[in-house]
């Protein structure tokens, strides 16, 4: 059985197509491949086949489809019902835009070696498996989505060719097949570089500076932007005639500078004493040979400070590892998670390791980040992390690497993790950070009103932080006035907000990613009258029972929306003052009503 998306949609078998009739029946079959035995939900499917508007038919059509599929497919592919939707198992099966990535993928390997013959005929191996644009006769809606990813691997493939066929000496070859590709692709600039260098190599020194005016033109016509440093490497060496960049050596500089990706530290930073010592004395690597692999979560509500104390933690270690440090976000700003297959790839590049964009071989590119991070004391910053199968792929098989995750969800089991639960800071703590970046002398002049506003920010270092910048942009604005705006319960959160930074964003961000049965239990908490309150007084007051309601608590415990204490009678729950006010005021009224029903 082989499959194919590298052209039009087609499946055969004993070199015969199978016939497939229809562009929906298509659609579904390539949807299944490109996702590599992951589950498609029912909702993917409806709208990779009719976007928004699907008929009242839907969940039958599909339903036919997915039929029509099996029956023409056979047995030697397993095409599963996986709620919500349907996974396909395609065996030994050969599957062309896989074998496109292995071949692409030994084929960067082998040039990174040395090998730059069998490279190219790697490589052109890879290219040959394309019959035409990709997912010809599919959807629309699905051709939009996938078509981009996958043109995008082959160029990066196709560049790697052409770069190690001019490392062969073969430029006068390659000048038509480039003059074409630049002008199809005219702000690409790795192509440019190349038609550059082999223009150049064949003595066309007048046209290859021409190329790079046209290039440098469209640039800034298209984009705004100047040309980058492999283009503008090229333009300096055809200019005064000196030689090209070996490629090889710009690959060995890249696997021999150490990468420095930390986020800037936060000079205001306050607090945190214990924590912080506990990380320095942890973090780095033990003297001699260590079996045990470093990993730290820290964990809490949104804005409580996780990201500021593990960048804080990470450059005060960061003597401890020579050989760099990596910083990736796990999440997008609307609490998406991040494909881990996107990060490791940027991780990987950072690390010397010839990756394309294309890659998408979880398992091959977990291998090649763990071969590239054993035996290296470099520290690995995970920020924002959503789940453990997210993080699974992007930690270090080896000891020596540090690893430090933020989370704002307690994370389940990983291997060696130690995790550490975030307090919001103390009203004490939150002046002597408010003091750190307004002029102590204006706080010591208002010190009650200081006082308020540090207890109106409820421990959140992300709170503090926003009145700080509000305060030192105003520097003639009265502490009280701004106090008195924040005593108001209708206007609080709206005062948290400034230059990019919110409190109600990072809430919402966080009870958006809340089941529907958290959601109603928080909004009924936050209207008792209470912020703290043990399993039985909540209880009484909701007159729910106690098994369903203790698991609740404990979910909403996990997602890092109400804290815990375990005191001597019975244990505690602290609803926070912010998150008690957004989620008293964020759900619409039928979402309250249903909620106190």
């Amino acid at each position: 059985m082989e499959f194919r998306i590298l052209g039009p949609v087609e499946a055969r078998r004993d070199s015969e197509c199978i016939v497939l009739s229809g562009t929906k029946i298509k659609t579904v079959l390539a949807a299944l491949l490109l996702a590599r035995g992951r589950v498609v939900s029912d909702a993917q499917l409806s709208r990779l086949l009719w976007g928004w508007s699907p008929p009242a038919t839907v969940s039958a059509q599909i339903y036919t489809y997915i039929s029509r599929l099996r029956m023409r497919l056979g047995e030697s592919v397993r095409l599963e019902r996986r709620l919500p939707g349907y996974a396909l198992e395609t065996g030994n099966a050969r599957v062309d835009f896989v074998e496109f990535e292995r071949l692409s993928r030994n084929g960067a390997e082998a040039r990174a070696a040395g090998d730059v013959e069998r490279a190219g005929a790697l490589l052109r191996d890879a290219l040959g498996l394309w019959r035409g644009p990709a997912l010809s006769n599919v959807t629309e809606i699905l051709g939009d989505a996938e078509l981009p990813r996958l043109e995008e691997a082959r160029a990066v493939t196709l560049e790697n060719r052409i770069e190690a066929d001019l490392e062969l000496g073969r430029h006068s070859e390659v000048i038509p097949e480039l003059t074409a590709l630049v002008a199809e692709f005219p702000v690409r600039e790795r192509m440019r570089a190349q038609l550059m260098k082999a223009l150049y190599q064949c003595g066309r020194q007048a046209d290859a500076l021409t190329s790079f005016h046209e290039g440098r033109r469209v640039l800034a016509d298209d984009l705004g932007v100047d040309p980058g440093t492999e283009l503008t490497d090229v333009y300096q060496a055809v200019l005064t005639g000196g030689p090209l960049v070996d490629p090889a050596a710009r690959r060995t500089a890249a696997r021999t500078a150490p990468p420095a990706m930390l986020p800037a530290d936060i000079p205001e930073f306050t607090g945190r004493r214990a924590e912080l010592a506990e990380l320095r004395r942890l973090l780095p690597p033990a003297e001699g040979r260590s079996w045990h692999t470093r990993r730290f979560l820290v964990t809490g509500m949104p804005g409580i400070g996780k990201t500021a104390l593990a960048v804080r933690a990470a450059n005060e270690c960061i003597d401890a590892f020579p050989d760099g440090q990596l910083y990736v976000n796990l999440s997008y700003p609307d609490g998406r998670p991040v494909d881990p297959r996107d990060l490791l790839v940027a991780m990987l590049r950072w690390l010397g390791e010839p990756v394309g964009a294309g890659e998408s071989d979880l398992d091959e590119l977990v291998r090649l980040y763990r071969t590239r991070t054993a035996g290296r004391r470099i520290l690995i910053l995970l920020d924002n992390a959503v789940s453990e199968l997210q993080l699974a792929p992007l930690l270090p098989g080896a000891p020596e690497p540090g690893v430090l995750i933020t989370s704002q969800t307690l994370l389940g089991p990983i291997g060696g993790l130690r995790t550490m639960v975030l307090p919001p800071l103390s009203t004490e703590e939150s002046l002597r950070m408010l003091s750190a970046t307004v002029d102590p002398a204006r706080i010591a002049a208002a010190l009650p009103y200081a006082t308020a506003i540090a207890e109106h920010c409820a421990g959140l270092p992300l709170a503090v932080r926003i009145v700080a910048t509000r305060l030192t942009a105003r520097p003639s604005s009265s502490l009280q006035r701004f106090a008195d705006r924040l005593s108001d319960p209708h206007t609080r959160l709206r005062e948290l907000q400034a230059r990019g930074l919110s409190v109600p964003r990072s809430l919402k961000s966080a009870i958006d990613r809340l089941g529907q049965e958290q959601r109603r239990l928080l909004i009924l908490l936050s209207r008792l009258d209470q912020e703290a309150f043990s399993l039985r007084s909540v209880g009484r007051s909701l007159g729910h029972p106690p098994a369903p309601l203790e698991a609740g608590l404990e979910s909403l415990v996990d997602q890092g929306l109400l804290a815990f204490s375990d005191e001597p009678d019975e244990p505690v729950y602290r609803l926070n003052s912010l998150v008690r006010l957004f989620a008293g005021t964020s759900g619409d009224t039928r979402e309250v009503q249903r909620a106190a029903a």
